[in-house]
């Protein structure tokens, strides 16, 4: 069994890193995860997104230049087409940046323990863009309404992401109309998309005790949720449905004109439900440990969540001191950005390093390899978000891209590579088995003890 310290770097964090000369670092143990979140978030400067304001005014380009282009294109003005195109490929830079400068604070964090939980509460609030326009507000939402709130309370994360621009534009909120409303009695009709995920994916769970009534009735009463470039975010009283709404036995709404209020209150209730509590504890558990959590640790950390009302912390203390937590070694396996954050770490490479990539290598280096191993960043397949069991990870063709990367891409990152011997401590310490430590050993090239350390099930596997 690898050491507490070793298990942290790997299970908990976002991998190990090769040691320097001096006095050996302190330990890590659930204290030192706790305390890197509780600290100072200084990567986001070092590493910064674009803001909403940079967002907002490159999309509200983006219809303009379009018809601009259809309309050159029927006069034959190439010149419009042409600008469209350029604007196009920023969208495309400003995305991909994005993703650059989330995998340097993943490579760079000195524990990375805060950037787990990142990509983990990122993933709880699945999103994706759908458009052109939408995909820099991706990098917003995550800096917006998941970041500032990892150590704080679950209530004001599920309010931050779910009425967030990104939220109602990916969930088609932002064309939900209430029947009765003055602006429904001119057209339109209820969408229930965001508020089915509200209640199976965010807050109780699938098969929680909820029922279809519940769900249309929370359509209801998030109506008037809206969102255009144009406008901004607004609650618009005229497409929100009058009277009240019942939802869970509580009724919500009934003010003229309609409250935004009135919504905030019923989040935060879905918040506090004793089986929100359950559902995000077996979450977390299932998502560091082990694909069929320990249900004692899943029990403490919703009774922390209760008892918390609801904040974080806690709930992450209690996964941490549970002894669950740190057994079963290699329960799961590591996703494609897991793996890649880690390798890069392995083998020495700097946030400064990946930051400084050009757009070429970006892609070819760092975008290109999630998407061959089935993890193509920021677009997850749907609103449930990326699966957590092994088997959708450890399959043929995964395997086959990671063997792929594994066998060149550290040849792209460490010139000359490391000595496999000094690359297998790096990358595993003590959780080396002897069978690869016995074939490292034996590796004829550098590259060749690379290409078996990183395919190795060891390092697959946390």
């Amino acid at each position: 069994m690898p050491s507490v310290s070793t298990i942290a770097a790997i299970r908990f964090g976002t991998g190990l890193v090769p040691r320097k000369a001096g006095p050996a670092p302190a330990p890590l143990d659930a204290a030192a995860l706790l305390a890197e979140l509780n600290g100072p978030d200084t990567l986001p400067a070092r590493f910064p997104m674009i803001t909403r304001a940079e967002a907002e005014a490159l999309a509200q380009q983006v219809r303009p230049a379009r018809r601009a282009a259809e309309e050159g294109t029927r006069a034959g003005d190439p010149a419009p087409d042409i600008a469209y195109r350029a604007l196009r490929q920023e969208l495309r830079f400003v995305g991909n940046r994005g993703a650059q400068m989330a995998i340097a604070r993943a490579v760079d964090a000195p524990i990375g323990f805060r950037e787990r939980l990142q990509q983990f509460w990122g993933d709880h609030f699945a999103t994706r863009a759908r458009n052109a326009e939408m995909g820099p507000m991706a990098q917003v939402f995550a800096e917006e309404a998941i970041r500032p709130h990892l150590a704080g309370r679950f209530p004001d994360m599920l309010k931050a992401a779910a009425l967030h621009p990104m939220m109602l534009t990916y969930l088609d909120q932002t064309v939900s109309v209430g029947p009765n409303s003055k602006a429904g009695r001119k057209g339109g009709g209820l969408n229930e998309n965001l508020a089915r995920e509200m209640l199976e994916l965010h807050t109780l769970g699938v098969g929680g005790s909820y029922a279809q009534a519940d769900v249309r009735q929370l359509a209801l009463l998030l109506t008037g949720l809206s969102f255009t470039y144009r406008a901004g975010w607004q609650f618009d009283a005229a497409k929100a449905e009058p009277g009240a709404e019942t939802v869970l036995g509580e009724a919500y709404g009934g003010a003229v004109p309609a409250e935004v209020s009135e919504i905030h209150a019923v989040l935060e209730d879905l918040a506090l439900h004793p089986e929100t509590g359950r559902h995000l504890a077996r979450k977390l558990a299932a998502h560091f440990t082990s694909d069929d959590p320990d249900a004692g640790m899943v029990e403490a950390m919703a009774a922390a969540y209760a008892a918390g009302g609801g904040a974080l912390v806690p709930v992450y203390a209690a996964m941490l001191e549970h002894p669950a937590a740190w057994a079963s070694f290699g329960a799961k396996a590591r996703q494609p950005l897991d793996f890649l954050v880690a390798a890069l770490r392995a083998l020495g490479v700097t946030g400064e390093r990946v930051a400084g990539l050009a757009p070429g290598g970006v892609n070819n280096q760092l975008l290109a390899p999630l998407r061959l191993m089935g993890q193509p960043f920021a677009a997850p397949p749907g609103p449930d978000g990326w699966p957590e069991e092994a088997a959708d990870w450890i399959n043929p063709q995964g395997l086959a891209a990671r063997i792929e990367w594994a066998m060149k891409g550290p040849r792209s990152w460490a010139k000359p590579l490391p000595d496999p011997r000094r690359l297998l401590r790096a990358a595993l310490d003590d959780a080396a088995g002897e069978r690869l430590t016995w074939a490292v050993s034996r590796a004829e090239t550098a590259s060749e003890g690379a290409g078996l350390i990183l395919a190795s099930p060891d390092f697959n596997r946390r």
